[in-house]
């Protein structure tokens, strides 16, 4: 399926902290992983609505690596609803075009969900639509940290174009756009090196009840940022920044 045509104005890479889930539960008088299977639908939302205005990668942070600090019904849960979503979702993404990747340490997960992880991405590696980024058992400084590791295995030197290289998401170019729900205001550990430059946009709707109108609400706050990039205004008027580094086919 041929990429859709970009909105003009729309962000190339959105990035979403999916925050929410389980105040949204609570104030329902239900279980906290109510609202993350609310989430998840809500996320199918969010797909389409990436597909429909041309947006290129899309990244969500599902599971953090300091989620596991929860109780322990819940992470069970999560890690359950993971497994029924690749068995639900996956094959309906494929037929969409939408390329999967799984960012994140799978070394803490079971082998039957590593093992789904892996043919999900397999899957889906060549098609050519939205490229969809579920950060699981992810963090940015684990990130940052496995990338030095492997340049100092390979015996590589250290520099911010090889660590960049290095990195779990280092086959789309940085967010233009992170967008968190649920009124927080900070990253939590999210996209910590790739967010340099990123527009932050928060927003005070639980995730599950995150509609239509605050998604366009963010992208016209959005489209009206100036994107400097360290330089001036001026300069910007004959010489638009670009992208810091393009999309990659899947290997």
């Amino acid at each position: 399926m041929p990429p859709i045509e970009r909105r003009a104005g729309a962000p190339r890479h959105l990035a979403v902290v999916m925050d929410g889930n389980g105040r949204w539960a609570k104030q329902r008088y239900l279980p906290r992983l109510a609202g993350h299977r609310q989430g998840l639908e809500k996320l199918r939302e969010l797909v389409r609505w990436c597909r429909h205005d041309g947006v290129q990668a899309l990244t969500v942070f599902a599971f953090s690596s300091e989620n596991w600090s929860r109780p322990a019904d819940e992470v069970s849960g999560l890690m359950g609803l993971l497994a029924r979503a690749l068995e639900r979702e996956v094959g309906e993404l494929d037929r969409a075009g939408v390329r999967l990747h799984f960012p994140g340490d799978r070394l803490a997960l079971s082998g039957e969900l590593q093992q789904q992880l892996a043919q999900a991405e397999q899957r889906t590696a060549a098609n050519r639509g939205l490229v969809l980024n579920v950060c699981f058992n992810y963090g940015g400084r684990w990130d940052v940290v496995q990338a030095a590791q492997q340049l100092a295995a390979r015996g590589e030197p250290i520099t911010e174009a090889s660590l960049s290289g290095a990195l779990a998401l280092a086959h789309v170019p940085p967010p233009d756009l992170i967008i968190r729900t649920g009124g927080e205001q900070r990253l939590s550990n999210f996209l910590l090196w790739q967010a340099a430059y990123s527009e932050l946009y928060f927003s005070a709707a639980l995730w599950p009840a995150f509609e239509r109108a605050e998604f366009e609400a963010a992208l016209a706050a959005y489209a009206q940022r100036e994107r400097r990039f360290g330089r001036v205004s001026e300069q910007l008027i004959d010489s638009p920044p670009e992208p810091v580094q393009p999309l990659r086919a899947a290997a």
